[in-house]
Formats: C-alpha cells, sequence, structure tokens
C-alpha cells in the first residue's frame, strides 16, 4: 500500500483531477439535427457505458501540449462523428434518438498521477478503484446518456507516460464504431485525414421506430436486476500467443473429417475458455452452461452494411449444453456448438430478433445471460494497438469495469503485433483462483 508522511494514499491522493473542459466539434455541423436509434441499438440502453483504456510511453514532459493537440483533434473528429458530442432524448413519440445540435459537446478530464508508471497497467491486473480513477463513468448506465455527454475522455499524466480513459455510450454504438472513431480521431492528431469516413443513416439498418417506456431512473432499473453480481470479482488477463492458438486449433479439428468444415481460431479458443471456466467454477455434470457471442451482423445482412457503419450492428448469439458432455467430451464438441450457433445467425434470425424486440421492447439488464454463461464481446479483429496519436503505439489496451459480470470476456490483438489473442477474462473470485491453478488452460502464464 502506498503511503504518504506514514498516512495510506486514497485513490484521489494517487490521481488528482487538474481540469475539466467540454469539447465541440470544430464547426456547426450542417447535418442530421437528430439521429433515431435503430432496434439494434435500443437493447443496450440499461446496459452501461463502454470503457476503454489506452496506455502509451513517454509524453510526459510535453503533456499540456499534447492534450491540447489531441484536444484539437478531437474536436475535429467530433465534425463527422457529431453524434458523440449529442444527448439522447425521447421525441414526442417515445423513440430514443440523438440530439446532434450544436453546444452539447464531450466531457475532458484532465488528471495527473506521477506515482503510476505504464507498467503497472501494461503487465499487471491494476486494481479496481486505479481503473475507475483513471477510466470516466465507471457505473453511469447509457440510460443517463438523456443528460450527460455520450462520450468522456481523460487524459492522466503518470510517471512515464500517458493514459487515456474512454467511456462510449453503448446506445449508440459497438465496439466496432468505438475504434473506428479512435483511428480516425489519432490520424486527424497525427495530421492525417479520416481515412474512412462514417455511414450514419441507421435506416439502413432498420427504419423502425420503436417507442420505448424507459425506467424513472437507473437504480430503480438495478433494483428489480434478478441475477445479482458475486460478491466478489476479480478481472484477470491471459496472453495465449499464436503458438498456443495454433495448438488449440489443432486440437479441435484433429477428428473432424475432411470434409467437415474447420474450426476457426476463435472457435477453438472459445471452447478451451468455456471448458477450462466450467472446471474452475466447480460446476455438476447436470448443471446447464451457456456461451454467449456478440456478433457483428454488419456482413450478415442483406444487402450487408459497410465497416463504417456507425452505431450497433451486433447480436448475442447463444448456445448451451450440460456441464457433463462439456468436459466430458474432446474440444470439437463445445467448438461444434458455437460453430453451429454462429453459422445459423443469417440474416433471417438477425431479423426475426429485431422484429420480436420490435413486437415487446424490453429494458434488459447486462447479467442477463444468467449464471454459469460465458460471454464474449469485442474481437481481436480490431486494430487496437494502431491507435497512434503521434507517440507510437499503445503498451496496453483494456477494458473498464462497467458491464463486467461473471464469465465475462473481451478479446484483444497481441499486443506486441503477433497473431496472438489477450483475453481479458472476469469471474468470481474462487473461480479465478481455481482457474489460474489449470494447468490445461495455461497453456501459457498471465500476463
Amino acid at each position: 500500500m502506498a503511503v504518504n508522511n506514514g498516512k495510506p494514499l486514497t485513490t484521489a491522493d494517487i490521481v488528482k483531477i487538474t481540469a475539466k473542459t467540454t469539447v465541440l466539434p470544430s464547426k456547426r455541423s450542417e447535418k442530421q439535427a437528430r439521429v433515431a436509434l435503430a432496434t439494434f441499438d435500443l437493447p443496450y440502453i440499461t446496459f452501461y457505458y463502454n470503457q476503454k483504456l489506452l496506455v502509451y510511453k513517454g509524453g510526459v514532459e510535453e503533456f499540456g501540449d499534447v492534450v491540447g493537440k489531441m484536444k484539437k483533434a478531437l474536436s475535429a473528429a467530433l465534425d463527422e462523428f457529431y453524434p458523440l458530442s449529442g444527448r439522447l432524448v425521447q421525441d414526442e413519440e417515445g423513440v430514443v434518438v440523438v440530439d446532434c445540435e450544436m453546444g452539447k459537446g464531450v466531457e475532458v478530464v484532465e488528471a495527473e498521477a506521477e506515482g503510476l508508471e505504464v507498467k503497472e497497467f501494461a503487465e499487471g491486473d491494476e486494481p479496481e478503484e486505479i481503473m475507475k480513477m483513471v477510466v470516466p463513468y465507471t457505473g453511469v448506465m447509457n440510460l443517463e446518456g438523456l443528460t450527460r455527454p455520450l462520450l468522456a475522455v481523460q487524459f492522466t499524466k503518470l510517471k512515464d507516460g500517458i493514459a487515456i480513459g474512454c467511456a462510449f455510450n453503448h446506445a449508440i454504438l459497438d465496439g466496432n464504431s468505438t475504434w473506428h472513431f479512435l483511428t480516425s480521431w489519432a490520424a486527424l492528431a497525427r495530421g492525417s485525414p479520416i481515412p474512412n469516413p462514417p455511414l450514419h443513416n441507421r435506416a439502413l439498418a432498420r427504419p423502425t421506430r420503436v417507442p420505448l417506456t424507459l425506467p424513472i431512473s437507473p437504480a430503480a432499473h438495478e433494483l428489480s436486476d434478478p441475477n445479482p453480481a458475486p460478491s466478489s470479482l476479480v478481472t484477470h488477463l491471459f496472453s495465449f500467443p499464436e503458438s498456443s492458438l495454433l495448438l488449440l486449433k489443432s486440437a479441435a479439428n484433429s477428428s473432424l473429417p475432411p470434409t467437415a468444415k474447420p474450426f476457426s481460431t476463435f472457435q477453438s479458443l472459445a471452447s478451451h475458455a468455456w471448458r477450462a471456466i466450467s472446471r474452475a467454477r466447480r460446476l455438476s455434470p447436470g448443471d446447464i452452461t451457456a456461451f454467449a457471442v456478440f456478433t457483428d451482423c454488419r456482413n450478415r445482412l442483406r444487402p450487408p452494411l459497410p465497416d463504417s457503419y456507425f452505431g450497433n450492428l451486433i447480436q448475442a448469439v447463444f448456445t448451451g449444453t450440460a456441464v457433463g458432455p462439456l468436459l466430458a467430451s474432446t474440444p470439437e464438441f463445445a467448438a461444434g456448438l458455437l460453430q453451429k450457433a454462429i453459422d445459423a445467425h443469417d440474416e433471417v434470425a438477425i431479423v426475426r430478433r429485431l422484429e420480436e424486440y420490435e413486437a415487446d421492447p424490453k429494458m434488459f439488464y447486462y447479467t442477463d445471460a444468467g449464471v454459469n454463461c460465458v460471454a464474449v464481446g469485442s474481437s481481436p479483429r480490431f486494430k487496437v494497438y494502431d491507435v497512434d496519436f503521434g507517440f507510437g503505439r499503445p503498451e496496453r489496451v483494456r477494458s473498464g469495469r462497467n458491464n463486467k459480470f461473471d464469465g465475462m470476456v473481451y478479446l484483444y490483438p497481441e499486443r506486441d503485433g503477433g497473431k496472438g489473442i489477450d483475453v481479458e477474462l472476469t469471474l468470481d473470485g474462487r473461480a479465478m483462483e481455481n482457474l489460474e491453478k489449470d494447468g490445461e488452460f495455461l497453456l501459457v502464464g498471465r500476463d
């Protein structure tokens, strides 16, 4: 524990806020004044802001100049990604829309934490209390976008680098759009143009207007959550290099007939994690366990939509089985369940899900995946380590505390540019202890 003059340091001593400002688009937009949320967006209104942390070496001596330059680039980025500078409102029909008119903007916080080093974030699992101090809007529900900014950014000066914490309202964008914005902002900071401007026409995804009855408050919604969180949740980062992934893929595919569709790297790694987490939870053979994958639907729609579509175009794809056959069978069994569920989620299944929601809109909980579940968000395909604001690649990219429940997994590409995958996993504390002793899971040690 850090101390100062014999007294334990609080998080307020470790991370000190030095300034708060609002960043507006650099020019008044002549584009849409309001953007109606599509049906794809609405299930996330009662989830929480999506948080990302990017940590960089250097830039300490020029911290003020760096932040000034990045704020200027942020203002320019908002000219193109203008919904991020708006607020959520309900129109006269009860439809939730983004009010994009000028004068609202993005919240920007500047802070100092010169007792913290980059390696504490890059090479370990920083305590939750510290993560809360460098990534804004922990515990803030997307519903609060009615009164809060839809994007908050915090620049924190570390002893030897800079931490950039971002919180995005998940009701207006998914992971693909998150990294599209971040790479575009970084390009502008380097003096380059945005390579791929965003597409804002959400009617292309779904033109249906869906009135919602919103909770009276985030607290009221949380009180009715039927899935209470475990008393102790722990998040750890596990790194699987390419060599380990090749072994997993080989094991999953080893008994397939020549004519069968091979399992992907993702399906092989996911089945490995699903089996190991079920062992770590000490589940009984008759217990049911589920696996959920938040799948990007851009290429599954007909006609498909481009990667530049700005918004949510993800849906959760579920499969499940009893623990007994999951653990008694070869990896092929679990990988096959995942492959079948993912392949079956075609345009017909996507539209059916949308129509079901439109007929009976629900206010979901981020814990709705239920007990004994493993759920995967993010993707190792996102080029998160290409977010270069002019002082190099991030040393590490992490997720904040929001939307993490027992069994939540975020996948990132290997930070060194190889073909490995980093697995950021949240589990009940006791299950995590068991997992860290599981030699079969730990083909490599924790990073």
